[in-house]
């Protein structure tokens, strides 16, 4: 298994598998490095695996890469989808969910597996087997975004989630990029307020 030891990070414990740990290596090689930079032997190094247990397990670079961005989608999938049921009927205003974006991007700390899935899904518009997994981890933010505007009383949340979830995406990277911090919480509630005002409905601010 792999275990969280900082918020938004994997580590390997002595207690996992072979195939996690290879799998977990690979992760932060991928973040530390990119996919260019993955390597068997870096990978056995960095994991304490042989060689031979990479090849068992993942015959070709396309299969590990898929498990990596397979794992890392599991994992958040399973993360995003405990925050909205614990905001499931509990009644959420505009500010209340700017801010739960701001802390759903800010537990994306920039640690080397955090990296990684950036760097997956460009590798997913070049390697059309990575793109099945990409999907499922996009659909998990856009299932967590719904719950929220849901919550918030928008007429159409299924509409309004997609430009929600890429306009995170679009400023995490853009601190992953600059290396700066960006406000979050104000761009994420001045494009709810749009929704709303677009939509017709009247949620709490």
């Amino acid at each position: 298994m792999l275990a969280r030891g900082d918020p938004g990070t994997l580590v390997v414990t002595v207690s996992t598998s072979v195939r996690d740990r290879i799998v977990a290596s690979t992760l932060h090689l991928i973040g530390t490095d990119g996919v260019a930079g993955v390597t068997n032997r870096r990978i056995a190094a960095h994991a304490n695996v042989s060689l031979g247990s990479i090849t068992y397990h993942f015959p070709s670079q396309p299969d590990l890469l898929r498990a990596a961005l397979e794992t890392f989608v599991a994992e958040e999938t399973t993360r995003l989808r405990e925050i909205a049921e614990s905001h499931r009927n509990q009644g959420v205003s505009l500010a209340e969910a700017a801010g739960l974006a701001e802390r759903v991007a800010e537990d994306l700390a920039f640690s080397a597996e955090r990296i990684a899935p950036f760097e997956l899904y460009v590798q997913a518009g070049r390697d059309p087997e990575l793109r099945a997994a990409a999907d499922r981890c996009w659909a998990a933010y856009d299932e967590l975004t719904v719950a929220i505007l849901t919550e918030l009383g928008l007429p159409d949340p299924v509409a309004v989630a997609p430009t929600l979830v890429a306009t995170v995406a679009g400023l995490q990277l853009r601190r992953l990029s600059t290396g700066g911090g960006s406000d979050l919480s104000t761009s994420v509630l001045l494009l709810l307020q749009g929704a709303v005002l677009t939509g017709g409905a009247h949620p709490q601010s």
